[in-house]
């Protein structure tokens, strides 16, 4: 049974009714229609921590999708469960997959940041200053990209830039 047949407040159900007419609705074609599905379960499994399950639904998303903005949604939805799991390089192979198809996603460009800076702070934990550096720079990197896209977004990381003289410019929109 679909996991969209499971739910049993009557919020979610009302939901996943309007979103079954919508779906129908759609002018579009039945294989994106059935991806549109999958990714809609799989977000809903990984809300509920059902990683295994969430997976399973992006990655038959994933093989129907043909939309490269579409898939750009349900490639980043993968790096967030590589990511809470620990799996940075998976992650970081999904966040770069889904910029590949939608270069304007901050989001994706966000998480690869913090995943950098994370690799620098434990670089810098174990007394390797070099290796920090470099994880810190490529951190700057995409964060700048992502506040150029997004000026009023991610503060936490322009006061990052500023204060530790990584900020390319003092404003970004």
């Amino acid at each position: 049974m679909p996991r969209t047949q499971r739910n049993d407040n009557f919020i979610d159900q009302t939901f996943t009714v309007m979103a079954d007419m919508i779906l129908k609705m759609l002018p579009t074609n039945q294989r994106s229609k059935e991806a549109f599905a999958y990714y809609r379960d799989g977000m809903s499994a990984q809300g509920d921590g059902e990683y295994a399950e969430a997976m399973s639904n992006y990655e038959e998303a994933l093989r129907l999708e043909q939309d490269p903005f579409d898939r750009s949604f349900v490639l980043y939805n993968m790096g967030l469960i590589h990511a809470s799991n620990g799996e940075h390089d998976r992650a970081l192979d999904r966040y770069t997959e889904a910029l590949e198809c939608n270069p304007r996603m901050t989001q994706a460009l966000n998480n690869i940041a913090v995943i950098y800076h994370y690799l620098g702070e434990q670089a810098e934990l174990a007394g390797r200053k070099d290796d920090a550096e470099q994880w810190y720079e490529q951190a700057a990197e995409f964060w700048q990209r992502a506040i150029r896209l997004a000026p009023n977004n991610y503060i936490e990381a322009q006061n990052w830039l500023k204060t530790t003289g990584r900020a390319k410019i003092d404003v970004y929109f």
